[in-house]
């Protein structure tokens, strides 16, 4: 490959060679250029056992995603070990995610025909297999925030990793490590912001300058991929709009 030349200058120069290595390091370590979603229809998204349609939710505009009324019961009919690999998602079409940032404005709450234990869980899943047979996944359980039980609003926010580290697995073997509060109010818009870095993952909740939640062993590895997904549990009417998607 041929030198590089800076106009005006002259390779001999130290000084030239010094800004063209200055340049080609900025260039390798920046960020690429983000992808950006307005979520205000279905385009670029592949929907996996779930409906979307764009509505107008708390006077902003996104997309609504739920769970038909005929899943739902499929879903309950389902043998309990059998309810995890039918998976509600929005997949981004084209992601291929590693390292980067992820933020989104995100609303749940339970739907109306939902079970009492139901909290409202949405969320956005990272580094999503074909399929969606394995990911990573930070969610809300907005229902929790304002409980008048102060071991449900310690479950206001979730970290898990599908299908090998659900939450009760999670909270049975490190209890409080992948989960806390944060304030949420159920239908409310909420925004999010995740960072991800080889195995460290951070969710900012609120345009909040310190994270909610740290995860410093990602269960996908320092080096997992994969898509990028709109995430929501059976139970719940789920919101989504204006997501971005910054690789590393």
């Amino acid at each position: 490959m041929g030198a590089l030349k800076l106009p005006g200058t002259h390779m001999g120069n130290g000084r030239t060679i010094a800004m063209a290595a200055f340049i080609l390091g900025v260039a390798h370590a920046a960020p690429l250029a983000a992808e950006q979603l307005r979520l205000d229809s279905t385009r670029g998204l592949t929907l996996q056992n779930v409906q979307a349609e764009p509505v107008t939710h708390e006077g902003k505009r996104g997309l609504r995603i739920t769970v038909s009324a005929e899943d739902r019961q499929k879903i309950r009919d389902l043998p309990a070990d059998q309810r995890a690999a039918f998976e509600t998602v929005a997949l981004v079409d084209g992601s291929d995610f590693t390292n980067g940032v992820i933020e989104a404005e995100i609303s749940g709450e339970p739907a109306a025909d939902a079970a009492e234990g139901a909290r409202g869980f949405v969320g956005i899943a990272f580094r999503v297999q074909p399929g969606a047979k394995s990911y990573d996944c930070f969610y809300l359980r907005p229902t929790n925030a304002r409980a008048d039980d102060q071991v449900r609003r310690n479950h206001s926010v979730q970290y898990v990793n599908h299908p090998e580290w659900p939450w009760p697995r999670l909270r049975k073997e490190f209890p409080e490590r992948y989960e806390t509060y944060v304030d949420l109010e159920a239908g409310k818009w909420t925004r999010i912001r995740i960072e991800v870095q080889g195995e460290r993952a951070l969710l900012y909740v609120h345009g909040q300058s310190q994270p909610t939640l740290v995860v410093n062993d990602l269960k996908s590895g320092a080096d997992g991929k994969g898509a990028v997904a709109l995430w929501i549990n059976s139970s719940t009417v789920a919101h989504f709009r204006d997501l971005r998607i910054t690789g590393r």
